[in-house]
């Protein structure tokens, strides 16, 4: 197994708190197997296996559970009444009315829950209305580009990063070769699309669906609008409404296979209501899917950098200030970073950097401002902007 240190870190740390522990991502990003390495990090320090409950509901073993009496009785029949339990459900969305048995279990104060799912909507709306402030979520993606190179016998960063944005990074493919990687990538494809956007969302065209999404993934960083995209269908002599693509978009974002980056306005301290970006939670299956085209490299390097900065904790804009664009501006709790991203500076007049840099000059405030790119060059300081090798900073977290 591929140990996933910052997520281990984050349960830890809420370890036997008042709160439940959601763990959110796409499916086979890695969920079920972080349960597994806790769970030994449990046994390991102390606690019983007898004190630990864990119910894939993907398993026909617990088959028999159907409804969220079944589950509730299931675990409080198995209960240990004088030790800490600690309680693990996978892929809980399965069972209608899911959030009485977490408020339920929440209740007892000795259990420790954690619970995970594959659909945001359910795991935002239904969990939020009944348990505000009674848990986290945390927020699984496929490997890093640091965890994927634990995983690579070779130390030449530039070949690992190829292999990573063709070959895609859920976990499972690192046991693969290329061939068995598409056949893996197609079925996570039916998984991700059939069963979590088009059934729960009840869309019939699955035609449309598929359009929908490979034109959006061929324009991965590039401002889109509902609007452009029925547009841009019409034209190709597939009429959709623009409250259908809606639809599709929002299935996408709920499944985590899309996420969205709204805009910022530097100068005006707001956030934009127009003009998004959308970003792959994985582009090993941005490739398969547009059929191995690869497409702009520098939007790609976007993609990566997008994600990275999602797993560092921080919430990811698209920033405008005045006629400038900068590609990121990272929030959190300690402040803020904008960062530009270019595959590469070089050209003979500089032209590429001077633009780059005008954009993070026009800022007029004291956070960290940095350019990342994929030239080999050491960490250097223009005018107060880093700028430095972008697979150098990948690793260095």
């Amino acid at each position: 197994m591929i140990e996933r240190p910052n997520y281990i870190k984050e349960l830890i740390k809420f370890k036997d708190k008042e709160l439940i522990k959601i763990i959110t991502g796409i499916r086979r990003c890695g969920k079920s197997t972080l349960i597994e390495l806790y769970r030994d990090y449990l046994i390991k320090n102390g606690i019983s296996k007898e004190q630990i409950i864990s119910i894939n509901l993907e398993d026909l073993k617990y088959n028999f559970i159907q409804n969220y009496m079944d589950l509730y009785n299931y675990i409080n029949d198995n209960l240990l009444h004088d030790k800490k339990n600690y309680v693990f459900i996978d892929e809980i969305q399965r069972i209608p009315e899911f959030q009485k048995v977490a408020d339920s279990l929440y209740l007892n104060k000795q259990i420790d829950l954690y619970i995970t799912g594959s659909n945001a909507n359910l795991l935002s709306s239904e969990l939020s209305t009944l348990l505000t402030g009674r848990y986290i979520e945390i927020k699984m993606l496929p490997l890093s580009f640091k965890e994927y190179k634990s995983t690579k016998k070779t130390d030449n960063l530039e070949e690992i990063y190829q292999k990573y944005i063709s070959l895609g990074s859920f976990p499972y493919t690192i046991q693969l070769d290329e061939d068995e990687i598409s056949m893996y990538l197609s079925s996570l494809y039916n998984d991700v699309i059939i069963k979590d956007v088009m059934i729960r969302k009840g869309i019939s065209d699955e035609t449309m669906l598929k359009s929908v999404a490979m034109f959006t993934l061929d324009n991965i960083g590039n401002l889109l609008s509902t609007n452009n995209i029925a547009n841009t269908m019409k034209n190709n002599g597939r009429p959709i409404n623009v409250r259908t693509v809606e639809r599709y978009l929002e299935g996408f974002i709920e499944s985590f296979f899309l996420y969205k980056a709204s805009r910022y306005d530097i100068k005006g301290k707001q956030y934009l209501k127009t003009g998004e970006k959308y970003y792959v939670s994985d582009l090993g299956l941005r490739y398969f899917m547009l059929g191995r085209k690869l497409g702009d490299r520098g939007h790609i390097l976007e993609n990566v950098v997008y994600l990275e900065l999602l797993r560092r904790g921080y919430d990811v804009y698209i920033g405008k200030m005045d006629e400038y664009e900068v590609d990121f501006v990272a929030l959190n709790s300690k402040g803020r970073i904008y960062i530009q991203v270019c595959e590469t500076l070089r050209d003979n007049e500089n032209r590429i950097l001077a633009r780059e840099l005008n954009s993070l000059e026009k800022i007029n405030d004291n956070y960290e401002k940095m350019i990342l790119t994929l030239d080999n060059m050491p960490i250097s300081n223009e005018n107060g902007i880093i700028v430095r090798n972008v697979l150098d900073w990948l690793i260095d977290f």
